[in-house]
């Protein structure tokens, strides 16, 4: 019985490193995701900070003055919309980093 008892124990203590060697192989890979994942949202929220709306302190009207076809209500309207859009963006982003 001593024997057969030591050759479990020793499969269970295989199984068990085996199971070590795995996770820490899956927890290598989601490290570097997230790196990918981190990097990639620094870069759109760089971006983002860098765009100019219509009628946003800073923004520079393109050459040919305000032949865009925009009247300040549109443009009004269309800022709006795309600050919804970034907020449903965000709560998404932020949905899916607490695992909801």
């Amino acid at each position: 019985m001593d024997a057969a008892d030591e050759r479990r124990g020793h499969d269970v203590v295989s199984v068990l490193q085996q199971n070590i060697s795995r996770l820490v192989t899956q927890l290598s890979e989601c490290r570097e995701e997230n790196e990918l994942l981190k990097s990639e949202v620094s870069s759109l929220q760089n971006i983002l900070r860098s765009f100019k709306l219509p009628g946003s302190e800073g923004f520079v009207e393109p050459t040919g003055g305000s032949g865009d076809g925009f009247s300040p209500a549109q443009k009004i309207r269309v800022k709006q919309k795309l600050a919804l859009m970034l907020q449903k963006i965000e709560r998404e982003l932020r949905g899916e980093r607490t695992g909801f």
